[in-house]
C-alpha cells in the first residue's frame, strides 16, 4: 500500500513539473517589454488680472508738514484714479514709511565731524489689482499727467496674472497625456508590437512663459508676470507595457 501511494505521489510530481516547465518555455518565448514616451501639452492665453504699483513721497524737516503734504498727494492720486474709471475696491494704499535723513560731515582734511539732520522722507505706495487690464495699462502709461498737479509718481511696470490657472493646468495635463498616448501607439505600431496597460505616469513642471520670448524653462517652473500674452506648457512621461 505504501509503495503504491509513493508511486502515485511521484507521478503527480512529474506531471506538475512538466506543466511548470512547459509554461516557462512558453513565457520565455513571449516578447514582453515597455515603451516610455513624453507628451507635451501647450496653449497660449491672455492674462485676465493686472497688478500695477506706483510710489510717491514728500521730504520736509517738519514731520507733521511732510505727513500733511503726503496726505494731500494721496487724495489727489485717489481722485485721479477714480476719474479714470477705477473703483474704490481695486485701489489700495500701503502704510506710510518714514526715513530720518542724516548727512555725514567731514573736515577738509578728512576728519569725521558727525551727523547732521536734513529732514524726513515719507513714502507711500498705491497698488491697483484689477481685471480691467487694458484700462489699467493705459493709466500706467498716462500717469505722468499727475506731474501737472505737482505730484511725482514713480510708476513700476505692470504685472500680469491669470485667475483660472488651476483649470488651465488640468487642461494641459489632459493634452500632454493624449499627446504621449498617440506617440506610444505610433512607436508600438511601427515596431510591430501591441500597446498594453499603462504602468507609470509622471507629470513634469508646469511652465508659463511670455509669448514669442526667449525665456528659459526652469527646473522649478517658470512663471512669467511681465507679459500679458503668455504660453502655458506641461509634460507627461508615460510608460506602457508592450508585447
Amino acid at each position: 500500500m505504501k509503495k503504491n501511494l509513493s508511486a502515485i505521489v511521484f507521478g503527480i510530481a512529474i506531471v506538475a513539473a512538466s506543466i511548470i516547465l512547459g509554461n516557462a518555455v512558453i513565457n520565455r518565448n513571449k516578447k514582453v517589454g515597455t515603451v516610455s514616451v513624453t507628451g507635451l501639452g501647450e496653449t497660449n492665453f491672455t492674462s485676465d488680472l493686472i497688478v500695477w504699483e506706483a510710489s510717491f513721497s514728500q521730504v520736509n524737516s517738519d514731520l507733521k508738514e511732510a505727513y500733511a503734504d503726503l496726505k494731500k498727494d494721496k487724495e489727489t492720486i485717489f481722485e485721479y484714479l477714480k476719474s479714470k474709471g477705477l473703483t474704490d475696491d481695486v485701489i489700495v494704499f500701503t502704510a506710510v514709511s518714514t526715513t530720518k535723513n542724516m548727512k555725514q560731515n567731514y573736515s577738509t582734511d578728512g576728519k569725521y565731524l558727525g551727523q547732521e539732520f536734513t529732514g524726513f522722507t515719507l513714502n507711500q505706495t498705491v497698488q491697483i489689482n484689477s481685471k480691467d487690464v487694458e484700462n489699467v495699462e493705459k493709466i500706467s502709461r498716462e500717469v505722468t499727467e499727475l506731474l501737472n498737479k505737482g505730484i511725482q509718481l514713480y510708476s513700476l511696470s505692470p504685472r500680469y496674472y491669470y485667475t483660472k490657472l488651476e483649470d488651465l493646468k488640468i487642461e494641459m495635463i489632459s493634452r500632454a497625456t493624449d499627446n504621449a498616448r498617440v506617440r506610444a501607439e505610433s512607436i508600438s505600431e511601427n515596431s510591430g508590437a501591441s500597446l498594453r496597460e499603462l504602468i507609470t505616469a509622471n507629470m513634469g513642471i508646469f511652465q508659463i512663459t511670455g509669448q514669442n520670448s526667449n525665456e528659459d524653462y526652469s527646473w522649478g517652473g517658470a512663471y512669467n508676470t511681465t507679459s500679458k500674452e503668455k504660453t502655458a506648457s506641461i509634460t507627461m512621461k508615460l510608460t506602457y507595457a508592450v508585447k
